[in-house]
């Protein structure tokens, strides 16, 4: 299995935007009342989150927890809790919905059609995700250009028609290093699969550790085209704004 091997910067190069990325972080806060973080407990995810906890920022954060996590971010969001002493939101799918599917389908029929992977995710992920926003006044990522080529126009700031918010993604123009040494340098908590060749982490049966060369979405739904690799969360209509604020 390959090994995930985190970029490492030399110290004096270590410039990254932390303080960029709070000041990003404030101004949201500031224009909106109700702001949620949707945190899927990636690296990119967990630096999002130690700037809001540490900052105190009035910022919510919630995870989706779809009932086919691996054990290792199961285990990343306890550790989180005892880091921080701060709670992290958990919504889960709709239990009957899941049962209709498995009834239906079968427990792992997403593995034979696009369109019945794309059901599952929308009962486990989709639908939480209306919930945990609903009330929000605007929503946040940590999505970044360079993740996929379905994210290379990834604005800093959008609107996100199918749930009516501006969303958020402040991490948009990071790159890998800067991640690794946000995570290094504040020795924040983070999935022990990164470290196993996982640097993109779903659920269980559908993420797979990559390979020297490999894309880093290459492991997420890997019997799928590489050209889409999205679970509906991220590819809904969005309508980039007038202005795009890059403080």
């Amino acid at each position: 299995m390959a090994t995930h091997v985190q970029p490492v910067i030399p110290a004096k190069d270590a410039a990254y935007p932390a303080a960029t990325l709070v000041a990003r972080l404030q101004e949201i806060a500031g224009e909106f009342g109700r702001v949620a973080f949707a945190s899927s407990l990636g690296a990119e995810d967990m630096v999002v989150t130690d700037a809001i906890f540490t900052a105190a920022l009035p910022i919510a954060i919630f995870t989706l927890d779809t009932g086919r996590l691996p054990r290792e971010t199961l285990d990343l969001l306890e550790r989180t809790r005892g880091r921080y002493s701060r709670e992290v939101e958990i919504f889960r799918p709709d239990a009957n919905e899941v049962a209709r599917y498995v009834s239906e389908n079968g427990a792992n029929a997403f593995y034979e059609s696009v369109e019945l992977r794309k059901s599952c995710c929308h009962i486990r992920k989709v639908e939480p995700l209306r919930r945990a926003l609903a009330g929000r006044d605007a929503w946040v990522t940590g999505l970044r250009r360079a993740q996929a080529v379905s994210r290379t126009d990834l604005p800093l700031r959008e609107f996100d028609a199918a749930h009516g918010l501006v969303k958020f993604n402040p991490l948009a123009d990071w790159s890998e290093e800067e991640v690794w040494a946000y995570i290094r340098d504040r020795a924040v908590p983070y999935n022990a699969l990164h470290d196993r060749g996982y640097p993109s982490i779903g659920c269980d049966p559908c993420t797979r550790a990559i390979r020297p060369g490999e894309d880093v979405r290459a492991g997420r739904w890997w019997w799928e085209s590489r050209d889409n690799k999205e679970c509906g969360i991220h590819v809904s209509p969005l309508v980039k704004p007038t202005r795009e604020k890059t403080s």
